[in-house]
């Protein structure tokens, strides 16, 4: 293997998109719930998925645990952007109406603050007609190791 760094000679887009591509090829919880990457940028991630009748609960709307989900996923591939091993540390989520059935719900994660070991991430969801569902905040606190195989432990 070559001496370099596997991010030396990359611009940071195509580093977001290989870590982005490292941690889809590993997060099952993700696939399983039929999420998509829509697309990935230093400090930024929009994810999709469809409100599948199994996602409903009592009230026959979409149970707040898979819309967390979907804005924690998207929380994560925007903090583990620039190619350090990133974990969330804090999220909390404002439900402000509901996901609906057959729903394409669509979050989009922006970086507000990144210093040190920690960040801050907000989450926007809204369903297809663009209405928003819901608002996350994700504080991020990076660990040891790095996504693109560069770990020197």
């Amino acid at each position: 293997m070559d001496a370099q760094a596997p991010t030396s000679g990359r611009s940071p887009h195509e580093i977001a998109e290989a870590c982005a591509a490292a941690m889809w090829a590993e997060d099952q919880a993700s696939q399983g719930l039929g999420m998509v990457i829509e697309r990935v940028s230093p400090g930024e991630a929009v994810l999709s998925m469809t409100i599948r009748p199994d996602m409903a609960n009592g009230h026959g709307i979409c149970h707040g645990g898979f819309i967390f989900t979907l804005a924690d996923s998207a929380f994560a591939f925007a903090c583990n952007t620039y190619d350090q091993r990133t974990v969330a540390q804090h999220c909390a989520v404002t439900f402000l109406q509901p996901g609906r059935r057959g729903d394409m719900l669509t979050a989009h994660a922006v970086e507000r603050n990144r210093s040190g070991r920690s960040g801050i991430y907000d989450v926007t969801v809204r369903d297809g007609k663009g209405e928003v569902i819901a608002e996350f905040r994700g504080h991020s606190r990076t660990i040891a190791g790095t996504l693109l195989g560069s770990d020197s432990q």
